[in-house]
């Protein structure tokens, strides 16, 4: 699948071709699509095959807090990075992301399946991905 950098998956950046851009670990490829969604450039469902458990729920919920595309500075990844957990089959990964002058605080939890593809199993932007029932913060 797109965005799928890194071991077992396709190289390149999400939407651009392997030609183009050099390889990206498959934890900055995957914050990379997730700033896409959360500033409203991709939809949330572009990542229904790429999460599992509670992420795609958590995304559907934080997607409508964030700024829409339109209205503000598009996010830009600024720094990201993984914490290896359980071998190497979990990344926690952190990143911070810039738009204009405001830093938000990324972080979400990779998995690695038995068919050995990454999927996003948990995410929250600053704090807001434990949120249930429309409540706010």
């Amino acid at each position: 699948m797109p965005g799928q950098g890194g071991p077992g998956g396709r190289p390149g950046r999400p939407g651009q071709g392997a030609a183009t851009r050099r390889e990206l670990p498959v934890h900055t490829a995957f914050a990379e699509r997730l700033v896409a969604v959360l500033s409203g450039e991709r939809p949330v469902h572009s990542m229904l095959g790429l999460t599992v458990g509670e992420a795609y729920e958590q995304l559907v919920r934080l997607a409508p807090r964030t700024v829409p595309r339109g209205l503000g500075t598009r996010p830009v990844l600024r720094r990201c990075a993984a914490q290896p957990h359980a071998g190497d089959t979990v990344l926690e990964v952190f990143a911070s992301l810039a738009a204009g002058h405001r830093v938000r605080a990324l972080a979400f939890r990779l998995e690695r399946g038995d068919d050995h593809r990454w999927r996003c199993a948990a995410v929250e932007l600053d704090g807001l991905g434990r949120l249930v029932g429309g409540a706010h913060p």
